[in-house]
């Protein structure tokens, strides 16, 4: 492959692995990759941000409601949860603090109570939109209302850093690069990574050994560009051998569920003690459009919940020591409407919530500003909740003193706003 095909565009997949990189000064990837090797070792501990991308819009008012709200109960009259104690009663976990929480949620509980869980309530995007797609581009560019934003919040993220790394330092465990990944920076997108392996289009294929491919890439060029900087990285990508990924094992007793997300935290949990220089992981859950049949107790939502719950709870108990170095955060594209409808579910909404698990959260607290009531009068255009609080007010925050990036006009670009105040510190 010449060096002109690679300077626009590079989209590398196979076997379940994507690996991304936009510019128009030359191949990025291996320019960055080169200097990499001159600066900190690649397997350098790391603070990381992971990103659970909530997709289909996950109902807010159902993940941790208002208890004791009439209101509330008025409009969902088979979905609405109290903190009844009664035999029998579907009942929400009581926090505390004038919210419940899901029962399907109860894995995350002991982290609320240790005030390491914090829950921004009536967040969401400033934008009105109420369409899947548009939701989420907005969410992951970080431009609300902007179409064709070329790059996502999480690539711009590490373009901040500060300093060059790992080609392991941005990691989707999806099939395909999501849109918060998109962007000048590299960045890989991988469903096993059992089965991680790179070969450019029209080349042979190489061994699945990740520093093989590596290796496969710097000769397939005519550049020089890795020369003799380049073992330190491909000593970084060899880390990762089938073998070692086939013998992991989750510490402190960590059971994942057998499904997408528990086997994504599992990965990125190896990643994350593995120091191959991790810094940003993003995984998805979906399911969470519950237009049918959402249930309480029972049902698509608790099913999901549930999922989440035990997928999170696993991945912090298996990071043991490493969780001081991991910050994780939900997102969802926007919340459910507060009257349930004649299905038995909800419609789409406007304002959600989302969960921030970490040793430096403020935790045991519900931020940002909830409506006084949930009366028509009190909801965004009669009927859903409200968003008080921009997402990029949280994200701005969690970048920023997790990560140390302290440009949010650069993260966020066009938005004005102030930080959430999530992290102690």
């Amino acid at each position: 492959m010449s060096t002109q095909r690679l300077t626009r565009r590079m989209f590398l997949k196979t076997g379940g692995i994507a690996l991304f990189t936009v510019g128009t000064g030359g191949p990025r990837f291996l320019t960055r990759a080169a200097l990499a090797a001159t600066g900190p070792g690649p397997n350098a501990r790391r603070k990381v941000l992971v990103t659970i991308f909530q997709r289909g819009a996950m109902d807010g008012l159902m993940a941790v409601p208002t208890l004791d709200d009439r209101a509330l109960r008025s409009v969902r009259p088979r979905l609405a949860m109290t903190a009844a104690k009664q035999a029998g009663e579907e009942a929400a976990l009581d926090l505390g603090v004038g919210f419940g929480l899901h029962p399907g949620f109860a894995p995350l509980l002991p982290y609320w109570q240790e005030k390491r869980l914090a829950i921004v309530h009536a967040v969401g995007s400033p934008d009105p939109t109420r369409s899947h797609f548009d939701a989420q581009d907005y969410m992951e560019t970080g431009t609300p209302g902007r179409k064709g934003t070329p790059s996502g919040w999480l690539n711009r993220a590490i373009g901040l850093l500060g300093h060059e790394a790992s080609p392991f330092r941005a990691v989707a465990m999806t099939p395909a690069m999501p849109r918060s990944l998109y962007g000048d920076q590299p960045a890989i997108a991988v469903t096993d990574l059992a089965d991680f392996r790179m070969r450019l289009p029209g080349a042979p294929e190489v061994a699945s050994a990740a520093g093989a491919g590596f290796e496969a890439l710097y000769h397939e060029t005519s550049q020089r560009l890795l020369h003799d900087t380049a073992s330190e990285t491909f000593r970084a990508m060899g880390m990762l051998t089938p073998e070692q990924i086939a013998r992991y094992q989750p510490a402190d007793g960590a059971v994942y569920p057998e499904s997408p997300l528990g086997h994504a935290l599992r990965q990125i949990a190896l990643l994350v003690k593995s120091d191959v220089g991790l810094e940003v992981a993003f995984a998805e859950s979906g399911g969470w459009d519950t237009h049918v049949q959402q249930g309480t107790v029972n049902g698509t939502f608790a099913r999901q919940a549930r999922d989440l719950a035990q997928s999170i709870h696993a991945f912090w108990t298996d990071l043991g020591s490493r969780q001081d170095d991991v910050l994780l955060t939900t997102m969802t594209e926007f919340g459910r409407t507060v009257r349930e409808n004649g299905s038995g579910g909800t419609d789409h909404g406007h304002g959600s919530c989302l969960f921030v698990l970490g040793n430096p959260v403020q935790g045991g607290r519900v931020h940002g500003t909830f409506p006084s009531g949930l009366d028509s009068a009190a909801l965004y255009e009669g009927r859903d909740l409200p968003v008080t609080t921009d997402f990029r007010a949280v994200f701005c925050e969690l970048a920023g003193k997790h990560l140390g990036i302290p440009d949010d006009a650069r993260l966020f670009p066009g938005w004005t706003g102030r930080r959430l105040p999530l992290l102690r510190g």
